[in-house]
């Protein structure tokens, strides 16, 4: 009687948790809120830069919005694969699981790809900004070789815009490996940084933006020799918020950015 009396009289040693979910989800919740504010930010700063000023410039052709189309396609099909990986882990088969997880990084970094090709090919035509590495040749022959000069609101916005949405694809990519590959994805982290490192030439952006993978490196192998875990179905869905907010994001980013700002003929 003692002994139940006092079972019953002990206070519960957790709190519950919040909305009645874990909380990993919710802190994933606030930082994605806390991003929203970011992007949203970015969005009305180049919303109001267009809208105040004259002669915004039209810097993409036929090509660039094909290529743009191209990206949107990708992302939108690594929702696809995203869900049907947390739809595998839900369901215990971690094959499936990490084949899904492969195939949205696969879409993530077609995605990456496709947008370091498509700021190389107006950085070459003169859209720059003062702190990008001079292109070789390109200086006085570039389409938009004194829009950094008449309207630096344009490649300060787009420049800023775009490349944080590029980044948080880069670390949403490295996200996912972690959690499909564990330790093994560090030393294909290593390779792909030498490639990106070495494959590109000098003067890129990218020759230097390359060091967010060997920085991603560093820090993943920190936290998987500290504290190893295997990756269960509710990480897998923390993670698929993460790519899902992504994915949003373009959807904004994609009909102002590139659709408005198309060169009719």
């Amino acid at each position: 009687m003692a002994e139940s009396a006092v079972s019953h009289d002990m206070p519960s040693v957790y709190e519950p948790s919040l909305f009645g979910t874990y909380s990993k989800k919710i802190g994933m919740w606030l930082f994605l809120l806390s991003d929203s504010l970011t992007f949203g930010a970015l969005l009305y700063a180049y919303s109001y830069g267009r809208i105040s000023t004259a002669n915004w410039p039209t810097p993409f052709h036929s090509e660039s919005i094909v290529n743009a189309t191209i990206m949107t396609a990708f992302l939108l099909t690594s929702s696809l694969t995203m869900v049907l990986a947390v739809r595998a882990s839900v369901h215990g088969d971690a094959k499936a699981q990490r084949l899904w997880l492969l195939a949205t990084m696969v879409c993530g970094t077609a995605f990456i790809l496709l947008h370091g090709r498509e700021w190389s090919k107006l950085i070459a035509e003169g859209l720059t900004l003062p702190m990008f590495p001079a292109v070789p040749g390109h200086e006085a022959a570039g389409e938009f070789a004194n829009v950094d000069k008449l309207v630096p609101q344009f490649p300060a916005t787009f420049f800023t815009l775009t490349g944080m949405h590029m980044l948080h694809v880069t670390l949403g990519v490295i996200y996912l490996g972690v959690v499909a590959l564990r330790r093994t994805f560090i030393p294909i982290l290593l390779v792909l940084w030498l490639a990106a490192w070495l494959g590109t030439p000098a003067y890129s952006p990218f020759h230097y933006g390359a060091h967010v993978l060997l920085l991603a490196a560093v820090v993943c192998g920190i936290i998987l020799w500290l504290k190893p875990k295997v990756y269960d179905s509710s990480d897998v869905e923390v993670a698929g918020l993460y790519w899902h907010f992504v994915d949003l994001v373009w959807m904004f980013i994609f009909p102002l950015v590139y659709l408005m700002s198309a060169k009719i003929l």
